[in-house]
């Protein structure tokens, strides 16, 4: 049962139309130079005015004055950050689950930009069967921290926050229903979420 809050960021499960997801990814360079934060798996991330990668920051509550990606006016994320890689000091390649702040040099990420995947996501609270088709957003403290550790973001969306509202991130599609791990209703309760029009910036008219 999905009774302790251990979130995991989102992660790809399939399309829309229910196809599995095959593990298509898009390759997302981040700036050479480094960047001030760590990107983990599972995290939303944007294209920036340079044209680099980097790590949303806002919980996509509403879309003027929370709007992904940076919580101002809403243009949309590319999608889900699933890893990087890199040529470390040695010479070596490394291939890792998040990218370390600060690494400089050629990092190519790893990015599922298909605004049509639904996402696995761990709910801050309980979520009923009368949430699906309502509207959901990232918790104002995680959306853009994770583990070390595991690499993995520890975002996780708001219980509370289901509505039927045109502002808000992500839809709910329907829930992780697995007998003895996760079921409708529990206390942290995994969901099923598309990037909702507009949220996505293949899907928002706006540019960089």
């Amino acid at each position: 049962m999905a009774s302790v809050a251990s979130p995991y960021g989102l992660k790809p499960v399939n399309e829309l139309g229910g196809t599995p997801y095959a593990g298509a990814t898009r390759s997302y360079l981040i700036d050479p130079a480094g960047t001030a934060s760590n990107i983990y798996n599972g995290s939303p991330v944007y294209v920036n005015a340079n044209g680099y990668l980097a790590v949303a920051t806002a919980t996509g509550a509403d879309a003027t004055t929370n709007g992904f990606p940076t919580g101002t006016a809403n243009t949309g994320i590319v999608g889900v950050f699933v890893g990087c890689s890199y040529i470390n000091a040695q010479g070596q390649v490394i291939y890792a689950q998040y990218y370390p702040t600060g690494t400089t040099g050629v990092v190519n990420a790893y990015v599922v930009d298909d605004p049509g995947v639904v996402f696995q996501v761990q709910s801050a609270g309980s979520v009923t069967q009368a949430a699906v088709g309502a509207n959901v957003f990232f918790t104002t403290s995680a959306v853009a921290t994770g583990s070390t550790s595991t690499g993995n973001s520890t975002a996780s969306v708001v219980a509370g926050s289901s509505a039927v509202t045109t502002t808000a991130a992500f839809r709910v599609v329907g829930f992780v229903d697995m007998q003895g791990f996760s079921v409708v209703g529990d206390a942290y309760t995994d969901i099923l979420v598309k990037i909702n029009p507009g949220y996505h910036s293949f899907t928002n008219a706006v540019g960089l």
